[in-house]
């Protein structure tokens, strides 16, 4: 779950290639990594452990790299609003 999440915050290189292009395209996609985190939910993992290691993503220096890409920030918090419920506080 973790290396999907990263490799769609990562986003697209600027030299890749045409079979690169294409894969993303395809495969690259919001919805498509949704259902891929769904997917791990439903065999196992828990919505605790997406949250954190959305978290993680987020907020950890070892991600540091990663949240510095041109628009991976956005990609992220697109990403957190299908699995971060807001929280209503009166």
């Amino acid at each position: 779950m973790q290396k999907t999440v990263v490799k769609y915050v990562k986003g697209l290189s600027e030299t890749a290639s045409a079979f690169e292009k294409r894969n993303h395209k395809k495969y690259g996609g919001l919805n498509h990594i949704c259902r891929q985190i769904e997917y791990d939910v439903k065999h196992g993992v828990t919505e605790k452990e997406v949250v954190r290691m959305l978290r993680k993503v987020h907020d950890d220096s070892s991600f540091s790299e990663l949240r510095k890409g041109n628009g991976s920030m956005q990609r992220l918090e697109e990403i957190e609003s299908r699995f971060i419920k807001p929280r209503i506080v009166f």
